[in-house]
């Protein structure tokens, strides 16, 4: 049992396979860690990968072709994206010292160095404004707080397409959010040109069997599906039964604490957010005005 801090200012739980319970069947019900929950009729390829989504954070050395991270920004492509904007880019990072010093930002997390490749994801207007120079046309809605929202969300979008492809080859992923605890060095690092901001980084390789961790299980959809309008009362409930659910796994790998105070730990403090407290000065040092 591993227990490490993800460069994040939280606790990560690597939660080996254990013959203490039977594993509920279906992927849906290992997903909800409930083998009460409803196994759908409808079942495919694609869904079993997206229910087998876990994070690894041990590595084999094997190689990643130069033509399998091709494929995956392909899939990465093939997401939606804003008004086809397509305002994001990935720098794929292999030398072992980069990714060392990239590791050194991000809190030292050694599966940066063990995979073979980190993928560094970014919100880019840098191309649209030399489009822009090279036409003598005005780019002033680039400047808005919107225009930037969707760099962001069109990053991660393209990033968990790139994710659902890796793992459907057998590949392991962990995103990299860390990467935001010293923007500016990641950006000289990385040689970013003005107007382009690293959003994560994701570690891709092949897993190292002997981590032997299984899918983590997340909130019963009670507590974050919602029917015509929002109820927040209503969630207490479903939250205190994964409260329970995902404590009894926390307690038989001897971790003691609850998934309640993991999430408020995390967000008690500035401190807590480990330099990313300044996200909106460092976005402004990058040419992000969020007018």
């Amino acid at each position: 049992m591993r227990v490490t801090d993800d460069g994040r200012g939280a606790l990560v739980d690597d939660i080996p396979m254990t013959q203490t319970a039977p594993s509920p069947a279906h992927p849906v019900q290992q997903r909800y860690a409930d083998p009460a929950t409803e196994i759908p009729g409808e079942w495919n390829p694609v869904l079993e990968v997206l229910h087998a989504h876990k994070s690894v954070r041990r590595y084999l050395p094997d190689p990643v072709s130069p033509a399998t991270i091709r494929l995956l920004v392909s899939a990465a492509q093939s997401a939606a994206t804003s008004s086809n904007l397509q305002v994001w880019s990935v720098i794929e990072v292999r030398d072992p010292a980069r990714r060392a010093r990239l590791a050194a930002i991000a809190g030292g997390q050694a599966h940066i160095e063990q995979a073979p490749v980190l993928l560094v994801w970014t919100a880019d207007f840098a191309r649209l404004r030399q489009l822009a120079d090279d036409h003598g046309a005005p780019l002033e809605g680039a400047d808005y707080l919107e225009s930037s929202y969707v760099g962001f969300v069109d990053a991660a979008l393209a990033a968990q397409n790139a994710v659902v492809a890796a793992e459907s080859l057998g590949l392991g992923t962990v995103y990299i959010g860390a990467l935001r605890n010293d923007p500016e060095a990641v950006a000289a690092e990385l040689n970013l040109p003005e107007h382009v901001f690293a959003v994560f980084g994701l570690v891709v390789g092949h897993p190292d069997p002997a981590e032997g961790t299984r899918v983590k299980p997340r909130l019963p959809q009670a507590a974050v599906l919602h029917h015509e309008t929002y109820d927040l009362p209503v969630q207490r409930e479903p939250i205190a039964e994964y409260e329970q659910r995902i404590g009894e796994i926390y307690t038989d790998q001897g971790l003691p604490f609850s998934w309640t105070e993991r999430t408020l730990a995390r967000l008690a403090s500035a401190a807590s957010l480990n330099g990313r407290h300044r996200l909106r000065e460092s976005l402004a040092a990058r040419g992000f005005r969020l007018h």
